[in-house]
């Protein structure tokens, strides 16, 4: 089984999602398909297989979510110290061509959410980023082409 690093606050929001499923989300469902059976013939009853489907949805969550937590290698950021950039650092950018500055941490594939600023380790920013140091430029091949950056400040947190 191969391990996948994630950091403390990405697990508990895994394990956090978890129980929510199984005891929330997943009581809910089989109350609503009971309810939408009492309705009649199920072959024409739109709110059972809706139901059904959300209740597919949230088994198969669930399973994603046990087997993600199973595989979870935790990693405390806050015991990582130095300049280097590496998992779990949090980096402030600023894009060589526009002076446009942004900050992102860079955790496991697992809990990587690029709203809330937070992207993958095999992400190609972050694979650009491992292993360098405030000062340093980068170059990012980008969707949008190729990019530079500058790291402006390389934080534990």
């Amino acid at each position: 089984m191969e391990k996948a690093p994630i950091t403390q606050g990405g697990h508990q929001r895994l394990q956090g999602e978890l129980k929510t499923l199984k005891t929330v989300e997943r009581p809910t469902i089989i109350k609503a398909i009971a309810d939408a059976r009492e309705h009649g013939d199920l072959s024409e009853n739109a709110e059972y297989h809706a139901a059904r489907e959300r209740q597919s949805f949230i088994e198969g969550r669930i399973m994603e979510l046990e087997d993600s937590i199973k595989r979870a290698e935790i990693i405390d950021v806050t015991k990582i110290k130095g300049k280097t950039v590496r998992f779990g650092a949090t980096v402030k950018l600023a894009d060589e061509e526009s002076d446009k500055q942004s900050t992102y941490q860079i955790v496991g594939a697992l809990e990587a959410e690029i709203s809330e600023g937070q992207i993958s380790i095999s992400s190609p920013l972050a694979r650009a980023l491992i292993g360098r140091e405030t000062g340093d430029s980068v170059e990012v091949e980008s969707p949008r082409g190729t990019r530079y950056y500058e790291i402006v400040k390389v934080q534990f947190k």
